[in-house]
C-alpha cells in the first residue's frame, strides 16, 4: 500500500530543492503517492494565509511531510505572524527532531565524523510568549517533565535501536538550576532504563560547543533542549559543509515532518544553484521512516557518488541544482 507524502515547497530556494529531492525519489520508483500543499509567504500573498486549511489537511492525512523552506516576513512588517514551521510541528506534536551530521565526502572538517543531535521541538524559547514594555522585552521559557521524559526517552530508544553506545545531554543547569535542571534530572532517571546498552553522560552547553570544534568524534548522539539544539546543530553542519549539507526529521505520534537545515535564502532562488543536498538527504530519512530503509541507503550512497564528481557553489563547486541532482539520479542506476 503507497505511503503518502504532503510535499510543502515554500518559499525561496525551497521549491527548487524539494524538485530535487523528487526527482530523486521517482528515480527510486518507490510506492509514494504525494499531496501537494503549500505555505508560506508567497502563499500569504496568494490566498490571503501563511498555512492555509488544505494544507493542514493534507498534513493531517499523509504519512509524512516533506517540507522546503519558508521565508518569515520581518516583525514590522506583520506583527502578529505565527511562525509555519513551528505550527505545523505543533499541529504533528512532532516533539523529537532528529539532525544528523555525517561526513559524506562533501569539503569536511572532521573526517569520518557521523553524529547525531536530538532536539526538544515543541517547548522553550520557541513556544512561549514575549512581553514588551517601556524598558525591553521579557521572553518565558517553559521546560516541564512530559517533554522533558519523551524526548529524553526518544533519543536513547533511537541510539539503542541503531547500535550507537553513548548519549550525551547538554543543558546549563549550573545556571538555570530548575528549568535546565529538570530537563538533567529526567535525562538520568531515563538513562537508567538504558545502562546494560547506552552509555550516558552530561556536558555543560558551552563546553559542548568547544567540543564540538575541538574534538568532535568524543560525541555519539546528543539530546538537549529547543534553543539550544537549534543552535548547535547549525555548528555540527559547519563541520560537515554547511547548512546545505545537513537534513532533519521531526518525529512524534503522527506524521514526522522532514526538512532541510537551510532557510529559504531568497538571494539565489530562481538562480538555480541551491544545493539540493538537504533536501534529498531528508528525503532518505524520510524513506527510512516509512519503512523503506534499503532505498534510503541507496540514496544515501548515490549522494555520496556525486560528491565525489561536482559540487553546488555554495561548497567551492561549479555544479548547477539540475547538474548535480542528474548525478544522484544517475548513481541510482
Amino acid at each position: 500500500m503507497a505511503k503518502t507524502v504532503a510535499v510543502i515547497p515554500g518559499d525561496g530556494i525551497g521549491p527548487e530543492v524539494v524538485d530535487a529531492a523528487l526527482e530523486v525519489l521517482d528515480a527510486l520508483d518507490a510506492d509514494l503517492e504525494y499531496l501537494h500543499a503549500s505555505a508560506g509567504l508567497e502563499t500569504k500573498r496568494r490566498e490571503g494565509t501563511y498555512l492555509p486549511e488544505a494544507t493542514l489537511a493534507a498534513v493531517r492525512a499523509a504519512d509524512a511531510v516533506l517540507f522546503g523552506a519558508i521565508t518569515s516576513p520581518l516583525a514590522t512588517e506583520d506583527p502578529g505572524y505565527r511562525s509555519v514551521i513551528l505550527t505545523l510541528r505543533q499541529e504533528l506534536d512532532a516533539y523529537a527532531n532528529v539532525r544528523p551530521a555525517r561526513d559524506l565526502g562533501q569539503p569536511c572538517k572532521a573526517p569520518g565524523l557521523d553524529l547525531v543531535l536530538v532536539r526538544e521541538n515543541t517547548e522553550g524559547m520557541y513556544n512561549c510568549p514575549e512581553e514588551e514594555d517601556a524598558e525591553g522585552v521579557t521572553t518565558f521559557r517553559r521546560i516541564t517533565r512530559r517533554g522533558s521524559q519523551r524526548v529524553t526517552r526518544f533519543a536513547l530508544e533511537w541510539a539503542k535501536a541503531r547500535g550507537r553506545r553513548r548519549v550525551t545531554c547538554l543543558h546549563k543547569a549550573n545556571v538555570l538550576r530548575k528549568s535546565d535542571g529538570l530537563f538533567r534530572a529526567v535525562f538520568q532517571e531515563e538513562a537508567k532504563r538504558y545502562q546494560d546498552d547506552i552509555t550516558a553522560d552530561e556536558m555543560l552547553l558551552d563546553n559542548a560547543a568547544l567540543q564540538l570544534v575541538l574534538h568532535p568524534h568524543r560525541f555519539d548522539v546528543l539530546v538537549t533542549m529547543n534553543l539550544y539544539g537549534d543552535v548547535l546543530s547549525d555548528e555540527m553542519a559547519g563541520l560537515v559543509g554547511g547548512l546545505g549539507f545537513a537534513p532533519s526529521g521531526s518525529f512524534g505520534p503522527r506524521a514526522a515532518l522532514f526538512e532541510p537545515v537551510h532557510g529559504s535564502a531568497p538571494d539565489i532562488a530562481g538562480k538555480g544553484v541551491a544545493n539540493p543536498c538537504g533536501a534529498i538527504l531528508s528525503a532518505a530519512m524520510m524513506l527510512d521512516h516509512l519503512g523503506m530503509g534499503d532505498e534510503a541507503r541507496r540514496v544515501e550512497d548515490a549522494v555520496r557518488r556525486a560528491l565525489r564528481q561536482g559540487l553546488t557553489p555554495d561548497a567551492g563547486g561549479t555544479l548547477t541544482t539540475a547538474a548535480f541532482t542528474s548525478l544522484v539520479v544517475a548513481g541510482l542506476k
